[in-house]
């Protein structure tokens, strides 16, 4: 069978092309490329919102999901459109790249004709990109919980924004993970933002230590939720909400209300009922850049958790040694002779 013509779309007033349209992406559905091209217009209005102006990591996998994957952070200086934005990142290194930086829907569909899958933004603008704008609150079931046992802990995420006046926009990671969302103003910087998302992390911890957990280290976090705060770190990201994920069902990390997050599944999210969810009830998140929350408060629990002797905790393995960072020791190894100085 002949393989499909390249086509050319009109996009955000710009020439996109789909090469290879038929080229299958998801090949246990068998979603292709094509498909991959139009979800992501389909969902134009909610990605742009996830991404508009972000530095943005791409995860390519150009011949599918069978093939080999990686990650690009660096856009290529020849070969792209003209029109392409990038925005300048710096890493924990402090080396610097220009990521893709997305000012229009174009800007998605290329990525997409270039083989992208899931799209992971930086919670920064290019206009500031030491200072994070969204405060990211990752909850990870351990081994053998549900999803049920990840949005009750989101409940108690909720409780705890509500009584500091915030709101906070919660999502489907695509798989047994939530994601909650805080448009927060882009005054701190990445240390300061890491600190405050730890705070925020041990005060729900207090509201439910049997079920939820800070707890870096595996061995330590038992049959609960962890709220991963590392996902602050510079250099971390998450897929954005609308990005379709790496896995056999084309599953999407998917804006949900806080009433349905008790009531949904998964894997009601993927590539065919996303852009059908869209057109019937809208996207979940479409006021989240109406408030800007000042993160005082939570640096101030910073203080009083280093009053009662809780400090920082430790960094992911690819950054530098912090100032007042504890020791990079799994606990059970832990001894004098492995303390880090």
């Amino acid at each position: 069978m002949p393989k499909a013509a390249a086509e050319e779309h009109q996009i955000a007033g710009h020439t996109v092309r789909l090469s290879s349209p038929d080229k299958v992406v998801f090949a246990e559905r068998g979603f292709t490329k094509r498909d991959v091209f139009e979800y992501y217009l389909a969902v134009g209005d909610g990605i742009l919102r996830a991404l508009r102006d972000r530095p943005t990591t791409l995860q390519r996998f150009p011949d599918g999901l069978a093939g080999e994957a990686f990650f690009q952070k660096r856009i290529p200086t020849r070969g792209v459109p003209d029109w392409i934005t990038t925005a300048t990142i710096k890493f924990p290194s402090m080396r610097t790249a220009d990521e893709l930086c997305p000012a229009d829907l174009a800007h998605v569909a290329w990525a997409a004709q270039m083989g992208t899958v899931v799209f992971h933004p930086w919670p920064v603008r290019a206009a500031a990109p030491d200072h994070p704008d969204e405060l990211r609150i990752d909850l990870d079931p351990q081994p053998g919980l549900g999803f049920g046992d990840v949005t009750a802990a989101a409940g108690v995420v909720r409780e705890v924004l509500d009584e500091l006046g915030w709101v906070g926009f919660p999502k489907t990671s695509g798989g047994r993970g939530v994601h909650v969302y805080v448009r927060i103003a882009p005054r701190w910087d990445f240390v300061q933002v890491r600190r405050a998302a730890i705070a925020l992390a041990r005060e729900v911890e207090r509201r439910n230590p049997a079920a939820i957990t800070t707890a870096w280290w595996k061995e330590e976090r038992g049959d609960r939720v962890f709220l991963d705060f590392n996902q602050m770190a510079r250099d971390r990201t998450i897929a954005c909400a609308y990005s379709l994920r790496a896995n056999p069902r084309a599953t999407v990390s998917t804006p949900v209300t806080w009433d349905e997050l008790t009531r949904v599944e998964p894997d009601d999210f993927d590539l065919r009922t996303v852009p059908e969810r869209i057109a019937a009830t809208g996207d979940a998140h479409a006021a989240i850049d109406d408030v800007a929350h000042d993160l005082t408060p939570l640096l101030e629990w910073v203080e009083r958790d280093e009053k009662a002797g809780l400090g920082d905790m430790p960094y992911p393995p690819d950054h530098p040694k912090m100032p007042g960072e504890p020791p990079r020791v799994q606990p059970s190894k832990m001894n004098h002779a492995n303390w880090e100085s």
